[in-house]
């Protein structure tokens, strides 16, 4: 209860910075918008020279989608603010800010993980969820109970297996306070908005294991449209926690190197 107090506070604090000024409502808003138009885009463009590609039809490619923003949406929401903060050259690492973390009587992966919030990252979160809703229905199939609990299981996998990795990237970090490791993982991540079944058998596997930028989509896309297998559900609930337990370890270890940029 006492974290949950503190996620309040934190996200009503990053309320106030963010909507201080009524210009970034707008173009916050200009670019969910070309954002959800480039992504229909796209996926309209490709499906309009073939019906299906390795069995994903217009509907479930749309459903995909709506996956992919919607990941991103909770990504720029709650987990990327915070963690990005510590990159850079102007980063907390680099100038000795994450001090006050350390110091302060919270846990310090806790709190480098939720003190920053974009709350309007919500706009992105209602565009990634229509979409979602707009590829259901055209699925021309019931949503079952069984399928939509699958779903969201296979969603919080995903998320958590999101923050695993752009935590231990912020690890990595504490090696190299300058360099931004989160770029490497952006340009994978947008691979993630189309289906695992488009890319070879090697690129596959990394993005499935290695990488699993697709176990954040694609996973519980097929979930949502009743084709993921028992198997595939099991494993990605369990990569989820092993990539949890790893990052959290990386990151105390990388705590330990830290000297503070006044020492």
């Amino acid at each position: 209860m006492h974290h949950l107090k503190l996620i309040k506070l934190f996200a009503a604090s990053s309320a106030q910075n963010e909507l201080a000024y009524r210009a970034n409502f707008w173009i916050s808003l200009l670019h969910s918008l070309l954002n959800l138009g480039t992504g229909v885009l796209g996926v309209v463009v490709l499906f309009a020279q073939v019906e299906t590609i390795h069995g994903w039809e217009l509907s479930s490619a749309l459903v995909l989608l709506g996956v992919y923003l919607t990941v991103g949406a909770l990504r720029n929401l709650f987990i990327g603010p915070s963690l990005d903060a510590l990159a850079g050259m102007d980063g907390e690492m680099w100038t000795g800010r994450f001090d006050f973390t350390l110091l302060r009587p919270v846990d310090p992966q806790f709190l480098a993980s939720f003190r920053y919030w974009r709350p309007l990252a919500l706009i992105d979160l209602a565009l990634g969820l229509g979409m979602l809703g707009v590829g259901v229905s055209q699925l021309h199939q019931s949503l079952t109970l069984l399928q939509l609990l699958a779903f969201l299981v296979t969603l919080a996998a995903g998320v958590t297996i999101l923050y695993a990795i752009l935590l231990a990237f912020s690890a990595l970090v504490l090696w190299s306070p300058g360099f931004l490791f989160t770029r490497v993982f952006d340009a994978l991540f947008q691979m993630a908005r189309y289906p695992l079944e488009l890319y070879p058998g090697w690129l596959r596997l990394v993005l499935t294991w290695i990488i699993p930028v697709g176990v954040m989509t694609t996973i519980p896309a097929q979930a949502l449209i009743g084709q993921l297998s028992t198997g595939m559900l099991i494993g990605s609930v369990a990569l989820a926690a092993a990539f949890f337990v790893g990052a959290s370890a990386l990151f105390r270890i990388g705590l330990r190197r830290y000297g503070s940029a006044s020492s």
